[in-house]
């Protein structure tokens, strides 16, 4: 058994980076956890809805995290015409985020009838751009829709826009449920599927009770979980890492309705080196954290060449939290990270 990992520094194809001081406090710490490219949501108030938006959040992005590559996206909204996508293009932008309205975080401007955006989609699929989409339908309870099916009722929407457009690169966001992962396998080349660290570990029981675990979409069923474990360790490319890591104050977490949210950002890679460990399948965490994602997002591919990162086999104390830096920040402002005093087996060399 090794007592060290030699990867490329990972990719994260879904990561909420936030705005101010928690900005501040959390891009340096995407490198911290492992991590050299990410893609940025654009969740913010106000959401990145215009091109010019989305480039001035990034040149802020780079000025915290220099070694870090950022992939920009665009909030869907009305002002997101065709002519503003191929304005994106052209700007680089890479992908745009699909929120139905109220499902989670600040996604109050969020869709309600995805076929007005249609050609919108169709320029996306013109421009080579990538549609993400947060795959659950808003709650209503007329229509028997709950946070524990939501997911499970939006596949339709999902088969539906790949129908129509079978070119437009579609990633279904942080799936958590088999009925998402069968459907995703039965789609064709152009959907994937991005699932996160936390979802791999827990279930339903792990998060009532416990905010610091609660997010949306939520954790499922047991067999659910099983379901997302098995299609990592089978290695099927077209799953990757998106950690849906998404920080908020702990007074925020642990609130009246506490916010929607797990923070994985500074912990990532050597949380999923000691998951992957435990599911027999470290062989396929290269592919997982970097190769699959940056294939179907048209990166190129990490080199021996390239500069490395080596784990190491030493036990890692996860923090019981993090301050949060800023000269607007609350006295005593906190988020505190996944399995918070916990161990886990692998840490990243400090030589890296």
């Amino acid at each position: 058994m090794s007592d060290s990992i030699s990867l490329p520094w990972a990719s994260d194809f879904h990561c909420h980076l936030r705005q101010g001081d928690m900005m501040d406090t959390v891009v340096p710490m995407v490198e911290q956890g492992g991590v050299r490219t990410v893609l940025a949501m654009p969740n913010l108030t106000p959401p990145l809805t215009t091109t010019q938006m989305a480039v001035d959040y990034g040149t802020a992005l780079q000025k915290l995290a220099p070694n870090v590559h950022f992939i920009l996206t665009l909030y869907l909204s009305p002002d997101l015409t065709p002519e503003e996508v191929a304005k994106a293009a052209a700007a680089g932008i890479t992908a745009v985020k699909v929120y139905p309205s109220g499902v989670t975080t600040n996604s109050d401007w969020g869709v309600l009838d995805f076929k007005i955006y249609y050609p919108t989609f169709q320029a996306m699929q013109d421009h080579n751009l990538v549609l993400c989409l947060h795959g659950e339908c808003p709650s209503d309870a007329s229509k028997g829709i709950c946070i524990l099916n939501a997911e499970e009722r939006f596949l339709a929407t999902l088969r539906e826009l790949h129908q129509e457009f079978p070119r437009l690169r579609i990633v279904l966001e942080h799936a958590t449920t088999k009925a998402a992962v069968d459907c995703v396998k039965s789609l064709g080349d152009t959907v994937a599927c991005t699932i996160t660290a936390h979802h791999l570990f827990i279930t339903i029981d792990d998060w009532a009770g416990q905010p610091h675990h609660f997010c949306k979409p939520v954790a499922k069923y047991p067999s659910d979980r099983d379901a997302l474990q098995d299609v990592v360790r089978s290695g099927h490319p077209r799953f990757f890492l998106g950690s849906d890591s998404a920080p908020h104050p702990r007074r925020a977490k642990q609130g009246e309705r506490p916010a929607a949210g797990v923070f994985t950002t500074p912990i990532l890679v050597p949380l999923m080196a000691t998951l992957f460990e435990r599911l027999g399948c470290l062989d396929k965490l290269e592919s997982f954290i970097s190769t699959y994602g940056r294939a179907f997002y048209q990166l190129p591919a990490a080199s021996l060449a390239d500069a490395r990162l080596v784990l190491k086999r030493k036990a890692l104390e996860i923090p019981e939290s993090y301050t949060i830096y800023g000269s607007s920040a609350q006295e005593a402002d906190v988020v505190v990270p996944f399995m918070a005093k916990q161990e886990l087996a692998w840490q990243i060399d400090d030589n890296c």
